[in-house]
Parts: structure tokens; sequence; C-alpha cells
């Protein structure tokens, strides 16, 4: 079986080190000396200035619009996971969907200030596959109107524009640490921010608001991590140039494969690294795309609709609303299998059924 990711698994010996201190430090969560020791280190490898290892990806944008102390409406995508609409709806906050771009598939930033009312508060959009956002664009509209701007950069690890991370840009970024992303802590997630004063209550927000054993400074969640799953990180960490490294060989193996076949990619943001997170491709028509998904499970190589349906007309607790190209491309996208150990004569094999597909 060929599944559309698979967690990578630093040696077991190396991680069963770390359970040998957590084992004789008894100190197995509440921000123990491997979270620390992880913050920094991901702060360093990420050139960030401020960051906080959280519980997860959804935790952090919900600490993030409470930290901005967001009202009212929030713009953002509706080609994202669902965690990036429901965080607004969680925090009684109201998402305004505005339209992709056909091409990066990003929020599509001309179509923003037409969203714009009285009640907006923020900007909430998503680096789609770990690609960047229009992000000058977008901090232009957030000066203008006086929004904050948070970055759903849940698939970007690792990215950089203009010379600097990702995360740099926006009041607050999150990226998730999750099991199937290309670098993970099991579960988690990391919250980053320039603002020392954010920091500073974000801080108190992961830890229940405490400002020491008998006072609080602010109202909070348990959004701390555990010393496991930042042993995890640790790990992980030593093998990110490997990681990176394979999953470019595997795209750009599938890229000389499938040059004859009838499909786009997203347009890539030509001022930014790859961090080869996904290979999501979009074919002509629906039809195709479940005639590809049906050959290829044949065979037990499964994709994913990496994300379909639209946010825009799927969620209950929301009125569905038109998103012409959401829609159009939700319907025609899919993500092939990408993981560190995909072997090259596995996706030859996918790529050779996704032509036979079109050759028939």
């Amino acid at each position: 079986m060929i599944p559309v990711t698979k967690p990578f698994l630093p040696p077991q010996e190396e991680y069963n080190k770390y359970m040998t201190g957590i084992w004789s430090r008894q100190w197995l969560t509440n921000m123990g000396p491997l979270s620390s020791d992880l913050e920094l280190k991901l702060k360093d490898h990420l050139r960030v200035k401020h960051l906080l290892f959280v519980t997860n990806g959804t935790v952090a944008l919900q600490m993030a619009i409470k930290a901005l102390d967001l009202k009212g409406e929030i713009i953002t995508t509706p080609f994202s996971f669902v965690a990036t609409t429901s965080s607004i709806v969680w925090e009684g906050c109201t998402p305004v969907f505005v339209d992709i771009d056909k091409n990066s598939l990003n929020i599509d930033a001309d179509k923003i200030e037409n969203a714009i009312t009285e009640n907006t508060s923020a900007i909430l959009a998503t680096h789609v596959y770990g690609n960047p956002c229009n992000v000058e664009k977008i901090e232009m509209i957030a000066k203008r109107h006086n929004l904050k701007v948070i970055y759903d950069g849940a698939h970007a690890f690792g990215v950089e524009i203009n010379g600097k991370s990702i995360f740099d840009y926006g009041d607050i970024s999150i990226c998730s640490l999750h099991a199937t992303k290309l670098y993970h802590s099991i579960e988690g997630g990391i919250i980053m921010t320039k603002d020392a004063s954010l920091l500073k209550k974000l801080a108190y927000i992961r830890n229940f608001g405490f400002d020491g054993p008998e006072a609080f400074a602010e109202l909070g969640i348990n959004g701390k991590n555990s010393e496991f799953h930042a042993a995890m990180g640790l790990v992980n960490l030593k093998y990110i140039d490997t990681i990176h490294h394979n999953r470019k060989t595997i795209s750009e193996h599938y890229d000389l494969k499938l040059k004859d076949f009838k499909a786009v990619k997203p347009l890539w943001n030509s001022k930014s690294t790859k961090n080869y997170a996904y290979y999501p491709i979009i074919v002509e028509n629906e039809d195709i795309l479940h005639r590809c998904i049906n050959v290829l499970k044949g065979s037990e190589i499964f994709v994913r609709r990496y994300f379909y349906p639209s946010l825009s007309k799927i969620l209950p607790y929301l009125k569905a609303v038109e998103m012409e190209i959401t829609e159009d491309v939700s319907r025609r996208i899919m993500c092939l299998p990408l993981y560190s150990d995909l072997t090259l004569e596995e996706v030859d094999l996918i790529c050779r059924l996704l032509l036979r597909v079109q050759n028939n």
C-alpha cells in the first residue's frame, strides 16, 4: 500500500535516549527542559524573533485570535483545512470568505478590500501547501484599514520569502507540527510573533493565564505540550535537511514523469523558497479526477482531495456562500503521495497509472 503521506520517524534509539532523561526527571509536561530546548532550537532554525511551542496548530490559531482581542468579522479563505475557519467561529468571531486566486490557490488579495466592512477586525490567510500568500499586498491593506493579520502557515515550515522566514509576516503566524507534516513532533504547533508584548500575552494564555502560583494575568487555556512530543521534535530537527532533500527529489521526479499528463500545479510565489510539503495537481474535470482516484485505489495507492469540498459550502454552522474559483478548483485537485521514504520506483508506478487514465 502507498498512503498519501507517512510520518517521518527517526532511529528509535535516538528517541529512546530522550526517554531515559524524561524517566529520570519525571518532568512530563508543563514546559519541561526538552520543550524549552525545542523552542530555542526552532527559533534559531526558522530565524524568527519569538516562538512558543504549543499543543497543536488549531490551538495556536485560537490563541492568536484571543491574544489580538479580535471581535466581529475576520476575512479568511474557504480553501484551507477546517481549523482555519472553525477557530474563528470558536472564538466568537464571524468568518467572511474571500475567493482564491486561480493560480496560487491562496486568498486573492485583490478581492480582500471589497469584503472589508466596519465590523472587520482582521485577515486570517493560509499559505496553501506552504506557498506564501501575497504578503506585501495583505500588509498594505491591513495598514490602510487598521486590521490585524494572522497567517495560518500550517504547511509552511521552513519556507522563506524575500530572504526571511514566512513566519516573519503578519502580527502572528502559526505552524502545525502534526505527524502528517514534513516536520513534526507527533502532535504539536508553534506560534510566532515579532511583538514582545504579544509573546508575553500568548505565554500567559498558553498556561491558563497564570501569573505566578496565586495570580492570573489573562484568560487562558491549557496550550502546553509534553516532553514526549518535544523529544520527537528535537530528534526530527536533526534530519530536516535530509527530509527536505528527499521530498525535493521525489517532487522533481513527479515533475519529470508527469510532464505529459494534462494537469497543472499551483503557481508558486516567485520570491519564495519551496519546502515540498505536498504534491498537488489540478486535472481538467471532476470525472477525470474520480477515474484517477479509482485506478490508483485499485493498486492500493491513496491520494487526498485536499481541500474538498469548499468550506464555503460544507460547514453546518455557517450559511453557504458562492465561491466560484474555490469550488471549481476543489472539485479537480488532488494531492499525490509524498513522504520522505517514498521510492522513485513507487513514483514511477503512480505516474504510469495516471498516464494510463489519460490515454484510455
